[in-house]
């Protein structure tokens, strides 16, 4: 076997090892990658009230002291006992913009009926509008809502103030949308008058102003927070490169916590959970796969996540926890809090970041370890689809940029090998010579790279940066919104899924369905992006001759076929990257053999199979 087809079986079947390796051995290689949860939770249970003040009397409260960068925070009934009461019906507000519909609870101002506009639970146009927040004993999800309030502190009891059972009553607006505030308000009857004002713009982003005015004899302490519960586990993907779970950034430090994490935390205040204070900014939620509910704080203050799972009730909870303020009499006091609830799209979460002052909101999207080519990835790639208009043509374009930037080393690997086969009549003649000296063969024939100048290793070269480029890629298609039902062309309606046609009913050909994509008669009957993939391997085999090993060449000859099955799972966006770097490859190669006087016999390698080998005589093939 001669040097450069050593070489290129090495290069291949490392590729195929890595590739075997993330499907089989993923979950022990990388385990914080896969995940460990349990698919779905048939709970249907009314959820818990967290911070619910005005709760029945079998609520028991809780004292603690939270501290916030040295601020005390004290209250009294930091967070009272879940209870898993449903809500009587009660009047609602309205929620209509651009890209949400829904409605917020007038009995205890929850946040707990949202759909998102422009997204589809499918392909299919008529599909229903994603919900991502459910009510109280909701039969089609877990239910998932949003709190907001204030911490009974010192001089003030807990049913004075508002909480679960608290009736707002509308003061000012009427539906909520982009330009139309709604103010709400409740006084208790002791000097206490509490008004929220709910504010939405175009896009996710709620902002929760709370204010209190102190026209009592005496001071009181109060600390507001906000508070995102989930009752019982959701339906989870599990698909081992999307987090899911909760996601929290608390002055600078980004932690992703699954739901399994929660429910291994520590005892606190009669839950699962623990509380981390920040010092000046950072946000706390809920994270789904293309799904996110974020509580963002007041930056540039202090204030305390909380994350916690409560057993009995089955409840995930995140918190934020703002500072305790002390209104004197004749005061007032407020405080706001940005609620997030909609898709992750990474035009928007960048601009909350960048003109809204939320530091780090684009970690809300998980780039994953390779984080330092995702985001540059993708920020090409949708610069790309501006262009283009369309995902596919964006990830062919991306294909040929990545393709640029590696030219340097294609350039020497393939000069590199081009040489080497003009090396071939002295390779085969230092063989006669040597004979079955192996250690004066391997000494001869590496001097007699050197006297050439040749690097037998480059053409390992052009693979190495390959494989964190496709799996960078690959994070990339599954993890972000944009590539989330992306249509190119005819069939291929969904760039983040499998080719969905198949070759059982000639892509669609024959009056048959074809099998359902992602089922184990699909992966067998693959779709036609797929076999392009094997074909464009196969082709790029066919540059270079049939190797004169028969083992070797029977190897190599079932490598795209295999690989053709194997990336046939993955989605029809990276088949498509791959198929368009292969063309790529095959033109770059074709012409830089083709410039040093090897134009390649495609079509002669094609009908050439691989000779026998004489065994261990130093002698020619016998023709």
């Amino acid at each position: 076997m001669d040097e450069q087809n050593r070489n290129l079986l090495l290069a291949t079947v490392l590729s195929f090892a890595v590739l075997l390796a993330w499907f089989i051995g993923g979950p022990y290689l990388f385990p914080s990658w896969f995940p460990t949860e349990t698919a779905t939770s048939s709970l249907t249970a009314v959820p818990a009230e967290p911070g619910a003040p005005n709760a029945t009397a079998s609520a028991t409260t809780t004292t603690a002291t939270t501290t916030a960068a040295g601020t005390s925070a004290a209250a009294d009934g930091t967070t009272q006992a879940l209870t898993a009461e449903a809500q009587p019906e009660a009047p609602r507000l309205t929620i209509d913009t651009a890209s949400l519909s829904g409605s917020i609870s007038m009995l205890g101002g929850r946040f707990d009926d949202l759909s998102l506009k422009t997204y589809r639970q499918t392909v299919d146009p008529t599909s229903p509008v994603v919900k991502l927040l459910a009510p109280a004993g909701a039969t089609d999800m877990t239910p998932y809502y949003a709190v907001f309030g204030w911490q009974a502190g010192d001089g003030v009891e807990v049913e004075d103030v508002p909480g679960a059972r608290t009736l707002w009553q509308i003061t000012s607006g009427g539906t909520l949308d982009a330009s139309h505030p709604v103010t709400l308000s409740w006084a208790n009857g002791k000097g206490l008058t509490f008004t929220r004002t709910i504010a939405v713009d175009d896009k996710f982003m709620f902002t929760v102003t709370d204010a209190v005015q102190n026209t009592s004899a005496t001071p009181v302490s109060l600390a507001p927070y906000g508070i995102i519960a989930r009752q019982g586990l959701p339906k989870l993907e599990g698909i081992y490169v999307v987090h899911e779970g909760v996601v929290r950034r608390t002055d600078g430090n980004l932690e992703e916590p699954n739901y399994k994490d929660l429910t291994g935390l520590d005892d606190f205040e009669g839950a699962k959970g623990r509380a981390i204070a920040a010092t000046d900014n950072g946000w706390i939620g809920f994270t789904d796969h293309y799904w996110m509910t974020t509580l963002i704080p007041e930056q540039g203050k202090p204030w305390t996540a909380v994350e916690k799972y409560t057993p009995g009730a089955d409840i995930y909870q995140t918190e934020v926890r703002q500072p305790l303020v002390t209104v004197a009499p004749g005061g007032s006091a407020q405080s706001s809090i940005r609620f997030f609830a909609g898709a992750k799209e990474w035009e928007a979460i960048r601009t909350y970041q960048d003109q809204g002052g939320i530091g780090g909101f684009i970690d809300s999207i998980d780039w994953g370890w390779f984080f330092f080519l995702t985001k540059p990835i993708f920020s090409l790639l949708h610069w790309l689809h501006g262009i283009f208009g369309n995902m596919g043509l964006a990830i062919i374009a991306l294909t040929f940029v990545l393709k640029l930037l590696v030219l340097p080393l294609a350039w020497r690997s393939y000069a590199s090998m081009a040489r080497m086969k003009e090396l071939q009549p002295e390779m085969e003649a230092l063989k006669e010579r040597c004979g079955d000296d192996k250690q004066r063969y391997q000494r001869e024939m590496m001097q007699l790279y050197k006297d050439k100048k040749i690097n037998p290793a480059a053409g390992c070269l052009p693979i190495l940066p390959q494989i964190p480029i496709f799996f960078s890629l690959y994070k990339v298609i599954f993890v972000t919104i944009e590539l989330r039902q992306a249509h190119f062309v005819g069939w291929l309606t969904d760039l983040s899924a499998p080719d969905p046609s198949s070759i059982m009913n000639l892509f669609g050909l024959l009056p048959w369905a074809a099998p359902a994509t992602g089922s184990t008669l699909h992966s067998v009957f693959i779709g036609l992006l797929p076999i392009l993939l094997g074909i464009s391997m196969w082709l790029q085999q066919k540059l270079n001759p049939a190797p004169t090993d028969p083992v070797q060449g029977q190897i190599l000859a079932w490598m795209p076929w295999v690989f053709m099955f194997m990336l046939g799972r993955f989605a029809s966006g990276l088949v498509l990257y791959w198929i368009t770097n292969n063309t790529i490859t095959f033109v770059q190669q074709y012409m830089i053999m083709w410039s040093h006087g090897k134009r390649p016999d495609i079509f002669g390698n094609m009908r050439k199979p691989a000779k026998p080998v004489a065994a261990n005589t130093g002698q020619k093939p016998k023709k």
